[in-house]
């Protein structure tokens, strides 16, 4: 599994005009599923969404959590994160979860995330979305789970 993650002020999610998933301080994740993602995965990469330190503390230093700040979580799922680049001037897909199974354990991490955090936005599996944020920093990574 793949998650781009960016610290923000705000960002949301809209497919045809209409906001599905809106926060405001906070992570935007775009969460990449590969076919050999499990439960296990889903448990990792929530742990690290909580609790990996990116946002500044009274020093100015990234040793604050999305936990510790109380942010809110805005999660998408982008199959193209998982996308073959390595050769040719097209990317391939077969890196990435099949549909039915990318839809799947992306449910799982919303339920598990909205178990374990009070503030859980997403977009809409599958749909044509269009992503508005503000990244705070700019502050970006790419985690791999």
């Amino acid at each position: 599994m793949k998650l781009l993650i960016q610290r923000v002020t705000d960002a949301r999610v809209e497919v045809d005009g209409e906001v599905v998933g809106s926060i405001d301080q906070g992570l935007l994740a775009l969460v990449g599923i590969e076919p050999q993602d499990d439960q296990a995965s889903l448990n990792r990469a929530l742990h690290k969404l909580l609790n990996y330190r990116v946002f500044s503390d009274e020093a100015g230093k990234m040793n604050r959590s999305l936990t510790d700040v109380q942010g809110g979580l805005l999660l998408v799922s982008q199959f193209t994160l998982a996308a073959d680049t390595k050769s040719g001037m097209r990317p391939g897909f077969s890196s990435a979860a099949p549909p039915a199974q990318g839809a799947a354990l992306f449910d799982g991490l919303v339920e598990l995330a909205r178990v374990q955090h009070p503030q859980v936005a997403t977009g809409r599996f599958g749909a044509n979305m269009q992503v508005h944020l503000v990244n705070d920093g700019p502050v970006t990574f790419l985690l791999e789970v």
